[in-house]
């Protein structure tokens, strides 16, 4: 919960302004202002204050503990011109809330973390439990000194600006170690617990249990990523308890699913009480990944529990982002999260220019110049398949005329494909033109590169029989020249001249130009690869200068009678 602070008039104004936008969210703090902070900082995972800086510094600084306790704290200045981030950047999230907040209001989110301010992710923003020379490797960073990642199992980090050696060290690994000098371990969590017990077994032989195989492996706990056992035990005290105090989910699967898995150590005793072979292993490995800890019992007598810890390296991430039309207020706040997300970057060199500067220290970037489309897409699959975290982009819409096509045609479900959409061509265009696809619509690309012209004229035809608008991609090249002219004779079989034409060239980008013709005096020799072309239905109309398409079609009759 965000608690909400104010002591004016204009802090109340922009105080409801959040509340109103994130109600379940925000909480409200009325009454004193000494006794709102105070109450509110108790209560509440981050705060919101209405007020300077130097009166929250003094509220706050009796009631601090510790950089993992306390609340992230945001102040916002009278004006409403600043959103500052002054207590919890990392660990109580308020960097990330100062950007919220400047989003909302308008106002300029300041960030001071050293990292934050040098576009670096603190290792302790990361999600992962993090122990060791945290704060020593963090300055290496910083200061621009060579830091090695040690990445003992795969998983997709954000980018880093490491090295294959150096004096300090950031290690990724689920086993039982102290951190060196100079080093901080990073816990991924990779390890999943299949856990079976009988009725009534105790939460303390659970959870003993699980830590001597876990100890006895040479495996950390802050690596578990869940248990897992049968459906069956879902309401089990023990279990639940022990997942609880874990601070990890528990996870269950139907006898059905466990019976099919196969395991080493099947036993007759689960599948009498439950209905499968094996409930430990079982819920262990019904997910993949590697066996480390075999079933084994607890030491109770009789014993009730029983365990198996399976490895289950971290899935790549394959994040296809369309970067929109190319004007950078028109790239998705989504788009921009997930480039600097990414630690790898793969993408058509003219494209890699338009946001290189958006790209955080360390990325490593994979360009390619055109017709490599399908070279691209197999790259980005097989770094992802590495456990990296890899954006994979695309001018518009990746998933239209673009890369995520082959991309998702290349990749399996052994890795996670997030699409991100982008604006594409036709609606930028579109939005220049006026409102060209008010009614159906439909986007063709006359290029026969990868289709073949005759599919390409049926669609056409089909088209301008369902007098429905088009949007023509790749309409005109040097080496093709034919198939504008012949898509528009088409159309014009059951058109009039007067219908309007749009074409945009270039849309969004400094050199933009744009123009309303008619299907009867379109040159198509001033078309090239870089334009948009939009012929409108038999309703589209020239209204003022702008592209018109009615919603229906009662208009169309309305006019024409009054004519």
């Amino acid at each position: 919960m965000i608690g909400l602070i104010s002591a004016t008039a204009a802090g109340a104004a922009a105080r409801d302004r959040l509340a109103a936008a994130w109600p379940d969210r925000t909480r409200v703090y009325e009454g004193p202002v000494g006794d709102a902070v105070r109450t509110a900082f108790a209560q509440c995972e981050q705060l919101v204050c209405f007020l300077a800086t130097g009166a929250v510094v003094r509220l706050v600084a009796p009631l601090l503990s510790g950089k993992m306790e306390d609340p992230g704290v945001v102040c916002v200045d009278e004006g409403g011109r600043f959103a500052v981030s002054l207590l919890g950047g990392h660990a109580g999230g308020a960097n990330e809330l100062a950007r919220e907040v400047g989003d909302l209001l308008g106002a300029e989110p300041v960030v001071t973390t050293a990292t934050d301010a040098v576009d670096l992710p603190g290792l302790d923003t990361l999600g992962l439990p993090v122990e060791g020379d945290v704060a020593g490797v963090s300055r290496a960073l910083l200061d621009g000194e060579a830091v090695a990642l040690r990445a003992e199992v795969a998983w997709p980090l954000p980018p880093l600006p490491v090295t294959q050696e150096g004096p300090y060290t950031i290690r990724l690994t689920d086993r039982l170690v102290a951190a060196a000098e100079r080093e901080a371990v990073l816990r991924p969590p990779t390890l999943v617990v299949g856990v079976g017990a009988s009725k009534g077994a105790p939460v303390e032989e659970v959870l003993g249990l699980v830590g001597d195989a876990l100890r006895e492996a040479g495996l950390s706990v802050a690596s578990v990523a869940e248990l897992a056992t049968v459906d069956a035990k879902a309401e089990e005290a023990g279990i639940v308890e022990a997942a609880r105090r874990l601070g990890v989910p528990l996870v269950t699967y139907s006898a059905e699913d466990l019976a099919g898995v196969d395991v080493p150590n099947p036993s007759d005793a689960p599948l009498a009480a439950v209905g499968t072979p094996s409930v430990a292993e079982a819920a262990a490995l019904v997910g993949g990944g590697e066996l480390l800890v075999p079933k084994r019992k607890s030491a109770a007598s009789p014993a009730m529990a029983t365990c198996a810890v399976v490895r289950r390296p971290g899935r790549g991430r394959l994040a296809v982002v369309g970067l929109g039309p190319g004007a950078r207020d028109l790239l998705t706040p989504r788009a921009k999260a997930e480039l600097r997300r990414a630690s790898v970057l793969v993408g058509l060199d003219q494209y890699v220019d338009q946001i290189r500067d958006l790209l955080r220290p360390g990325t490593r970037i994979l360009e390619s110049g055109l017709g490599a489309e399908e070279e691209r897409a197999r790259t980005a699959v097989e770094e992802a398949r590495k456990g990296q975290a890899v954006a994979l982009i695309g001018s518009g819409d990746a998933g239209v005329y673009a890369m995520a096509s082959p991309a998702l045609a290349e990749a399996s479900d052994d890795i996670d494909v997030v699409g991100v959409p982008g604006v594409t061509a036709a609606l930028a265009a579109g939005a220049i033109l006026g409102a060209p696809l008010g009614h159906d619509h439909v986007s063709i690309s006359l290029s026969d590169l990868h289709t073949p012209w005759e599919v390409i004229e049926r669609r056409v035809r089909a088209a301008a029989e369902a007098d429905i608008v088009v949007t023509f991609y790749n309409p005109r090249s040097r080496g093709r020249d034919w198939q504008l002219p012949k898509a528009l004779g088409i159309l014009a079989e059951h058109r009039t001249p007067r219908t309007p034409v749009g074409v945009v060239r270039n849309a969004s980008r400094p050199d933009e130009s744009s123009r309303l013709t008619t299907l009867g005096t379109l040159d198509p020799a001033t078309v090239d690869m870089m334009t948009v072309v939009t012929v409108g239905n038999t309703a589209t109309r020239d209204i003022a200068g702008r592209m018109v398409t009615p919603r229906g079609y009662r208009w169309q009759a309305a006019q024409e009678g009054a004519e």
